[in-house]
């Protein structure tokens, strides 16, 4: 495989924009591992090998198990999961998959019983990013399985 473009050395304010949202959501407060389990869902659904390699490293350097990394796929038809943890992918298959139809009532009611407004909109950008991150990697030919994933900050 080869990359079509490397898009962070040609185009380094977008990227550092980019960049930019990424940090924000890191610091916003939602839980780590609940982030990367968004962002692996989000990435399945748009078939981004890049990311799906990226972030299931990061997971488990998170302490994200592998049952769950494995599942997350089919997490409606585990108990693996939190119902703060369906919620927050229920919320990012609707989103990531809006342009197949509307995001109805029952989808933000049922995610904000478990995120206030918020950690909604929090929720809501790091869809936002991934889905902004995958294109980006699909677009231009990101090739996977360099990514070495971060030591997780020590609590």
């Amino acid at each position: 495989m080869k990359s079509r473009l490397d898009y962070p050395k040609v185009a380094p304010e977008a990227y550092m924009a980019m960049r930019g949202l990424e940090a924000y959501v890191r610091q916003c407060g939602l839980e780590p591992t609940l982030i990367e389990l968004v962002k692996i869902r989000a990435s399945q659904l748009n078939g981004c090998a890049y990311c799906i390699d990226m972030h299931t490293k990061e997971a488990r350097a998170r302490g994200e198990t592998e049952q769950r990394i494995y599942a997350l796929s089919a997490w409606r038809e585990t108990p693996f999961f939190t119902e703060r943890e369906r919620a927050a992918l229920a919320w990012t298959e609707v989103v990531t998959l809006v342009a197949e139809g509307p995001i109805e009532d029952e989808d933000y009611d049922d995610v904000r019983e478990q995120f206030d407004e918020k950690a909604l909109v929090d929720l809501t950008l790091a869809i936002v990013a991934i889905n902004g991150w995958n294109r980006l990697a699909i677009a231009f030919a990101t090739v996977p399985g360099s990514y070495r994933a971060q030591e997780a900050p020590a609590r």
